[in-house]
């Protein structure tokens, strides 16, 4: 009978995930993962080609818990306030990864800003049911509310500022507001939501 692995590919995930979490990507190396789960380095090469390979599939890892839980609360029954205000708390909350991720500038991801706007693209298709917007219009529009709603966490989380929940779904609202009838970013081929440099993370 086969020998049973003991250390397989969801327990190295589950390990590098909460790495990230506590300390950021970059604490994501071969020997510090090894000795977070008190085994050697070997089954990380059984079970990844490599260490990039890793780190993609840990930032899959977050953005489907982005996408599935940390940002499917309810707050005011609009779909994309919903989600920007549970961006706002997961960045309160879960500040070391927020930091890492999105203010630090040492995390930023395709498939973390992929998954970012695909979900705002559904949750602004759910707020705004009867809406004949193009593709091009509604993808302008969701970028220009991550901006907005990334500043606002930014703010808060470096105590720049203090808004009440009233005030903050206020600005959400004017400013998706404003970025439907003014489409003010789609004068632009190139816009991206964050910085998707994903080779300055290879070690």
């Amino acid at each position: 009978m086969a020998r049973k692995k003991e250390i397989g590919r969801n327990k190295i995930l589950s390990i590098a995930y909460k790495m990230v979490v506590k300390d950021g990507i970059e604490s994501l190396t071969a020997r510090n993962i090894a000795k977070a789960g008190h085994f050697s380095t070997q089954p990380l090469y059984l079970e990844f080609n490599s260490m990039e390979d890793l780190r993609k599939e840990v930032l899959r890892k977050i953005a489907d818990n982005l996408k599935n839980n940390i940002l499917q609360k309810n707050y005011t029954g609009k779909p994309l306030i919903d989600m920007d205000l549970s961006y706002i708390d997961f960045a309160r909350e879960q500040e070391n990864l927020f930091r890492a991720m999105f203010v630090d500038g040492k995390f930023g991801s395709k498939i973390i800003a992929d998954t970012l706007i695909d979900f705002g693209i559904e949750k602004f298709r759910e707020q705004y049911p009867d809406s004949n917007y193009s593709e091009d219009k509604i993808r302008s529009v969701v970028i220009a509310n991550w901006i907005t709603t990334s500043g606002i966490a930014s703010l808060l989380v470096n105590k720049i500022a203090t808004f009440s929940q009233t005030q903050i779904i206020n600005v959400l609202t004017a400013q998706i507001n404003d970025a439907i009838l003014n489409d003010w970013l789609s004068k632009t081929n190139n816009v991206s939501l964050f910085d998707t440099n994903e080779g300055k993370n290879k070690k």
